[in-house]
């Protein structure tokens, strides 16, 4: 597919190119309609021609700058939203998500309490222990795409709920596009860091990918979450990515389940 970003070139239609051209598609399968203007969508996100909590511009707006019908802008629409990336809103349009919204900052977050619900639970408090900036081992420069010796920055923290530590975590960024994140700045943002990184720093994450396993707690965490040496906890690796699949933070968090679970919706 031919990428046309700009409004002002030629964009995609909503027919197959005429018989007898002799074009032939530049990727080895075509790409329905739909999923190409998905794509252009995906590009100006990406861009940052719509930010987080922006709206976009209207189906029939979108359906004349792609020069396609309105019915192909709304199922490329309807797929970002199925994937969380745009949020519709009855009578006022479509707008980029944001983590920044209540309903989403908890996306990423899969532990819920055995009683009542998170929002039921209130917000964590957040106890944030270190924020430096390292050069990293390998397996983490190779878990976000990095060359070595390129700069990362190490986050460790203590989420609690209801004052009883339950999460403790350590998070590595990219130095480059985090730089600037101090102990502070952390420490005085009241909602979630997902938000802190869309809002000052412009990284978005849109996926991530998670390892769960059971592990006992050694010394080190068993001081943090204020329970026995050995105790059995949940380990949860996360790698995060923002538009286009580059990973930019790799988590790795101990959950205490005594009053949590891990609960997944498959579909």
């Amino acid at each position: 597919m031919q990428a046309n970003p700009d409004p002002a070139s030629p964009a995609p239609s909503d027919g197959p190119p005429p018989a007898g051209t002799g074009v032939a598609p530049s990727t080895p399968a075509f790409s329905p309609l739909y999923q190409q203007i998905k794509t252009l969508i995906l590009q100006s996100l990406q861009g940052g021609e719509w930010k987080p909590g922006d709206p976009i511009p209207s189906e029939l707006e979108l359906a004349a700058r792609y020069k396609v019908s309105q019915g192909t802008v709304r199922k490329a629409i309807d797929e970002l939203a199925a994937d969380n990336l745009l949020v519709r809103r009855q009578g006022k349009g479509t707008f980029v998500a944001t983590h920044a919204e209540q309903h989403i900052q908890y996306r990423f977050l899969r532990l819920h309490p055995d009683i009542g619900t998170l929002d039921s639970e209130g917000p964590a408090q957040r106890q944030i222990i270190a924020c430096r900036r390292l050069r990293a081992p390998v397996e983490i420069t190779q878990a976000l795409g990095l060359r070595g010796g390129e700069p990362l920055i190490q986050v460790s923290r203590v989420l609690s709920f209801g004052d009883v530590p339950t999460i403790a975590e350590d998070l590595w960024l990219h130095g480059n596009a985090f730089k600037g994140l101090t102990l502070e700045t952390l420490a005085q943002h009241q909602g979630a860091m997902y938000a802190l990184f869309e809002t000052q720093f412009g990284v978005r994450m849109v996926r991530a990918e998670e390892k769960v396993k059971a592990v006992a707690a050694d010394a080190a965490t068993a001081e943090r979450l204020q329970v026995p040496e050995g105790s059995p906890l949940l380990s949860v690796e996360r790698i995060a990515y923002t538009y286009n699949d580059v990973p930019m933070e790799l988590r790795r968090g101990l959950y205490r389940t005594d009053s949590h679970h891990y609960r997944n919706q498959l579909s």
